[in-house]
């Protein structure tokens, strides 16, 4: 999100609305995942030091029998990362063919 926030505000579009787009995972998760996201947007996450207030962010959640082709990128592309980071040592020619697109990764505690 910061990334984003950076993008948009270097773009012109402070104030607009956006939205976010988030694979439903369960009425559980998905409210959690929402409150999460609003506590971001309230500037009282504790990762960042950028003002989220600037934009209107607004969450979509949207089933996985969507299909959607958004979320099948997130999907091919999150796992490598992750396996990356959690198995350094491990073989992954995913995340080596993935590396070079990448703008930079954040790792959080």
């Amino acid at each position: 999100m910061e990334r984003g926030l950076r993008w948009l505000l270097k773009n012109n579009q402070a104030g607009k609305l956006t939205h976010i787009i988030f694979e439903s995972r369960g009425k559980k998760e998905d409210s959690e995942l929402e409150l999460e996201f609003r506590r971001i947007c309230d500037n009282k996450g504790s990762f960042s030091n950028d003002d989220f207030t600037q934009m209107q962010f607004e969450p979509v959640f949207i089933s996985k029998a969507s299909n959607s082709i958004g979320l099948q990128l997130a999907d091919l592309t999150a796992r490598p990362i992750a396996l990356r980071h959690y198995k350094p040592l491990q073989s992954n020619r995913a995340y080596e063919i993935i590396h070079p697109k990448l703008v930079e990764v954040k790792l959080f505690p």
